[in-house]
């Protein structure tokens, strides 16, 4: 999610400014301040333009290559500021950021989690609010809400929309004769096929917990038929002592005799992994992942099912998967927002679709990819919101936090699904104000 150097052709002309430069420099340093500032010759003689360095704080390691050529793109017009893509591990990202913005510091422009989780930190002042922000328009209410706080105050540019589902590798289900599922029933058929030909069905592993509440996001609404119940739980006309509600995550407990061996000591690398290197038929997760396994296995035939209910019932999960935002605290705002306004044109949604093969929170943006494309249908006609975030990222420990680590503790044989449910519902009581009526 370097400052300018001065034209050597003037080099004479500016050799007295070296020793004052060092010491600015020097300054710089021991203040930890993240901007620095020098002149260089203008086409004109003696005009002098500024060069401004910002940093991006992210959780997109994988991106690294990706942002550059953003940034690229962001310099053929604005070639006096200067951007570093620095991006922290996705599970370490959530500390390192925090602890930087309580200390005053942390990057410039950084990637927001959406809903509750980043609004916290705007509730905290650690965030600059982009009301007015030019391109803003460009965007759905539905997109903006994912960091824009009760009293309609906008905290983050929208970047992308996600979506979980089961990816699977064409080529196994070519060779072993396997159809995509309609329904649940088929769905679990095609499990027990795949075990009994040796082939690792799900590529999925528990040391990670946000890979269970995402997995459960996806496999959840197949049980409680999607919409339905999500609409009854912003109601308040049901929660999470609903049976419905029960049977999905015993149906999760079900699910782990498909998971490679010794899944509790695997983790997104090693799953991601497996599937890439064909070593497991299915990979329920992100469409942020699409580029990441092409990358590691080009030749990977890969296709995507929306996971099917008992009465046939098709969804993928979808939510905004982050913001950018700006550090209340940096030292060149102005300069942060006019990266960011580039981050709402149309010039940089085409440029994310092709480079990053995710969906644009931008509308109407298209992809070369197929699959891509595809994957864009069903979240417009196939969707269910990512309720464990979108809805249930409050509470202290979050209702999502709380969510994972029972489940965690329910695949290592400590709580049955019933208590995780009962703990589910009671944390989610303290603080959603539909549970409380």
């Amino acid at each position: 999610m370097k400052g300018g150097l001065v034209d050597m052709k003037q080099k004479s002309k500016w050799l007295w400014l070296f020793p004052l430069l060092f010491v600015v420099a020097l300054v710089g340093c021991t203040s930890k301040e993240k901007t620095t500032v020098s002149t260089t010759p203008d086409k004109e003689e003696g005009e002098k333009t500024e060069e401004i360095s910002l940093t991006i704080g992210s959780w997109r390691t994988e991106d690294v290559a990706k942002y550059e050529k953003v940034i690229a793109l962001f310099n053929e017009q604005h070639p006096e500021i200067h951007i570093s893509f620095n991006p922290t591990k996705n599970t370490e990202y959530n500390t390192v950021l925090n602890t930087a913005l309580q200390a005053g510091e942390g990057p410039d422009i950084f990637h927001l989690r959406p809903y509750a989780a980043g609004l916290k930190l705007a509730e905290a002042g650690y965030v600059e609010n982009i009301n007015g922000l030019n391109g803003l328009a460009s965007f759905p209410e539905e997109a903006l809400l994912a960091s824009r706080d009760e009293d309609g105050n906008q905290y983050g540019v929208p970047i992308n929309l996600s979506s979980t589902q089961f990816f699977y590798n064409k080529k196994i289900f070519k060779d072993n004769n396997l159809e995509i599922p309609t329904t649940w029933e088929e769905f679990i058929a095609l499990n027990d096929q795949l075990l009994e030909k040796d082939i690792t069905p799900i590529a999925m592993g528990t040391k990670e917990g946000w890979l269970l509440s995402l997995l459960h996001g996806i496999v959840g609404p197949a049980i409680y038929e999607g919409n339905d119940f999500y609409q009854a739980v912003l109601a308040g006309e049901k929660d999470f002592t609903d049976a419905q509600f029960i049977e999905s995550i015993q149906v999760m407990n079900d699910l782990k005799k498909y998971f490679p061996a010794n899944s509790e000591g695997l983790g997104m690398d090693d799953i991601r992994t497996l599937f890439a290197l064909e070593d497991a038929a299915m990979f329920p997760l992100g469409s942020w992942e699409i580029p990441v396994v092409l990358e590691m296995n080009p030749d990977l035939e890969l296709g995507y099912f929306p996971i099917p209910s008992k009465g046939g019932q098709k969804t993928v999960t979808t939510w905004v998967d982050g913001s950018f935002a700006i550090n209340a605290n940096s030292k060149n705002i102005e300069a942060a927002k006019v990266f960011l306004e580039f981050l709402t044109t149309k010039e940089f949604g085409e440029l994310f679709v092709k480079e990053f093969s995710m969906i644009s929170a931008i509308p109407d943006i298209t992809s070369d990819d197929a699959l891509l494309n595809e994957i864009s249908k069903s979240t417009a006609n196939e969707a269910t919101p990512y309720m464990w975030v979108t809805n249930f990222t409050g509470g202290d420990p979050t209702t999502k936090s709380l969510l994972e680590s029972e489940l965690q503790g329910m695949y290592l044989g400590q709580v049955t699904p019933e208590e995780v449910a009962a703990k589910v519902q009671e944390n989610a009581k303290t603080w959603y104000t539909p549970f409380q009526k």
